[in-house]
């Protein structure tokens, strides 16, 4: 339709989703590091994975890691439980 007088001209279009992804996202502010990893999905395993590495690879020596997530349902201690042993969770 053609726009009412002192109008701007309207337009719309056709939004076509082609997929989605999940971005995990790691970072140190104040080093100036951060780690992106992107999945197919977003599952318990897939974050118990993702801290295991933080832990593992990126985080070895370290004493202490103080972590922030948001509050989705996956970023729980069980998703640790459900994935690895006991002794490896912990």
């Amino acid at each position: 339709m053609p726009p009412e007088p002192e109008q701007p001209e309207r337009y719309d279009f056709e939004y076509k989703r082609n997929g989605t992804v999940n971005l995990f996202a790691c970072f140190q502010p104040l080093a100036g590091w951060r780690h992106i990893e992107v999945t197919e999905r977003r599952t318990k395993a897939d974050f118990a994975k993702q801290m295991k590495d933080l832990v593992d690879v990126y985080y070895r020596e370290a004493d202490v890691i103080r972590l922030v997530v948001d509050n989705l349902n996956i970023h729980t201690p069980s998703a640790l439980y459900e994935v690895f042993p006991p002794q490896e969770a912990r």
